[in-house]
C-alpha cells in the first residue's frame, strides 16, 4: 500500500498533493477539491515576527489594549496590561480638562541629548503633546516637585529610568514622603532604559515598586507607540 509523502515532503502546494502516491491514487488525481494539511497556515503563524508589529509569543507579547484601535499592531504582555489599565482609566477622567498635555516626560540631565530626546521625538512623531522636562524644568529646582506640577497639567508623566537618573536620585537624597505623593496617584509610568528595576529598587524603592515599560522587553520605538495609545481617546472608546 502506498503511503503519503506528507509527513516528509508536505504538501503545500498542487504538484505536492499530485505527486504523493498514497493521495493521488486516493482522489483519483488531484483536484481542487483536495483538501490537505495546512502546514503553511501552521508555519507562519508560529514564526510569526515582526512583520505584524512588535508580536512575540515567547515574550508574551500576544494581547491588544483594549483602548488600541483596530488597526493596532502594537501587541502587549498581560503585566503591561495589568500596569496601564489603572493609567487609562486616569486619562480618561482627565481627558477633557482644558489646557492639559498628554504626557509629562522626566528625565536625568545628562539623557537630554540622547535617550530623554529620542523618546520625546518618537512621542511627537506619534502625535503625542510632551512635557519635555529639559525645556519645562528650570535649572537649580527639585525635579520631583517640578514633577508634581507638571503632571497636574498633564494626563499622566513617565519617569525615563537610566543609570544617569539612578545616580541623579542617589546624589540628591530624594525623600520618601516627597516620592511617596509622587506616586499616590496612578498618573506615573517609568520606562527603565539600559537599567533594571532590580537596580532601580535599590536606589528607590518607592519608585521601583511601580511597574512600568522596559526597554529591554520592547524597542523605544514600540513604547512610544503603547504610550500614544494609551493617552488617544476619541469619541467611540471614550463613550
Amino acid at each position: 500500500m502506498a503511503r503519503c509523502t506528507a509527513p516528509s515532503r508536505g504538501h503545500r502546494t498542487a504538484s505536492a498533493a499530485a505527486n504523493c502516491p498514497a493521495c493521488r491514487n486516493r482522489y483519483g488525481g488531484y483536484s481542487s477539491r483536495y483538501s490537505y494539511p495546512s502546514y503553511e497556515n501552521s508555519y507562519t503563524s508560529s514564526g510569526r515576527t515582526s512583520s505584524s508589529g512588535n508580536y512575540n509569543s515567547s515574550k508574551g507579547r500576544t494581547r491588544k489594549a483594549s483602548w488600541s484601535n483596530s488597526g493596532s499592531t502594537i501587541y502587549y504582555t498581560s503585566a503591561e496590561i495589568n500596569t496601564l489599565t489603572p493609567v487609562r482609566k486616569v486619562v480618561e477622567k482627565r481627558a477633557e480638562k482644558p489646557e492639559i498635555r498628554d504626557i509629562f516626560l522626566c528625565h536625568a540631565w545628562d539623557d537630554r541629548k540622547e535617550s530623554a530626546l529620542e523618546l520625546y521625538d518618537l512621542l511627537e512623531s506619534n502625535g503625542v503633546n510632551v512635557w519635555f522636562s529639559e525645556k519645562d524644568i528650570p535649572l537649580g529646582t527639585s525635579f520631583l516637585r517640578e514633577i508634581d506640577k507638571g503632571l497636574a497639567k498633564s494626563k499622566i508623566g513617565i519617569v525615563l529610568v537610566t543609570p544617569s537618573f539612578l545616580k541623579r536620585v542617589q546624589n540628591e537624597g530624594v525623600a520618601e514622603k516627597e516620592l511617596s505623593a509622587l506616586l499616590a496617584t496612578d498618573q506615573l509610568v517609568p520606562i527603565v532604559h539600559n537599567t533594571t528595576y532590580d537596580e532601580l529598587r535599590d536606589v528607590s524603592p518607592l519608585l521601583g515598586s511601580r511597574n512600568g515599560l522596559d526597554t529591554q522587553e520592547d524597542s523605544m520605538e514600540n513604547i512610544a507607540k503603547k504610550l500614544a495609545e494609551l493617552i488617544t481617546v476619541n469619541e467611540k472608546n471614550y463613550s
